[in-house]
């Protein structure tokens, strides 16, 4: 494996101030190889001419997924999110299946973001549209975490906008509301549910939720040989845990 931008930046700093001056340069590239990705000259190749770059459609998905995955899980809100992204689009058979596979790349961070985004800053039409779609996922679940905000307001100064401008998109999209919950029966159920006591701080409610969501959600079952019926019912438990959750943190007035 070769880290191309640290040796360019080892022998420009050699020609320009000698050893230390190669030891900066070292440096400063093995920096940029890491946080470009850049493994190979091939791969600094590509990056240069624009190759292996994401499309714009599966761009989209990239982020999509990475909001996805930001606080914990992905969750099933988050995949018909998803599919509700490419329905909108109009993609075919073939554009979805490279959706669907961008997705599951930028859940696992494995694609740079930084300079495909920079190279949309002159089109503000596809840039709001992107943002419009990420402020859409961040809050499919519920409510907009301060990860989420974060990545949103980062891609949006590399796609040229501006943090109000940004934040401006993100006004038209409203949390999905918990369901109604006029009983204290369901109340009591829910907090039964989550394992947590009416007095439970928030922090201590959100932390028996997520490990109760990590216990039970589907996504442990993948290629264990479950059954479908097994996946149907983890799958039911999550929706249970979810709505229960909304339910105490609508109550409590947390985010």
């Amino acid at each position: 494996m070769y880290w191309p931008v640290t040796l360019l930046g080892a022998l420009a700093g050699l020609a320009l101030a000698s050893i230390p001056g190669a030891l900066l340069g070292g440096v400063l590239g093995q920096v940029l190889d890491r946080r470009l990705k850049l493994d190979s000259w091939a791969s600094l190749r590509a990056l240069m001419t624009g190759q292996g770059l994401p499309a714009r459609d599966e761009l989209l998905f990239v982020l999509l997924g990475r909001l996805a995955k930001s606080e914990g899980r992905v969750l099933d809100v988050h995949i018909r999110q998803a599919r509700s992204e490419m329905q909108r689009l109009h993609l075919d058979e073939a554009e979805q299946r490279r959706a669907i596979e961008a997705f599951g790349r930028g859940k696992e961070d494995s694609v740079g973001v930084r300079i495909p985004l920079r190279r949309l800053r002159h089109d503000a039409t596809q840039a709001q549209a992107i943002l419009r779609s990420c402020w859409r996922m961040a809050a499919v679940d519920g409510y907009i975490g301060l990860r989420e905000r974060e990545l949103i307001l980062l891609w949006g100064k590399w796609l040229g906008q501006t943090p109000a401008d940004v934040e401006a998109l993100g006004e038209s999209v409203e949390p999905r509301k918990a369901p109604a919950m006029p009983s204290s029966g369901a109340y009591q159920a829910a907090l039964k549910l989550l394992n947590v006591a009416a007095d439970s701080e928030p922090a201590a409610i959100k932390q028996a939720y997520r490990r109760l969501l990590s216990q039970h959600h589907p996504d442990k079952l993948a290629g264990s040989g479950a059954s479908p019926a097994r996946v149907r019912e983890a799958t039911d438990k999550t929706r249970e845990l979810q709505s229960a959750y909304d339910l105490v943190r609508q109550r409590r007035g947390f985010r």
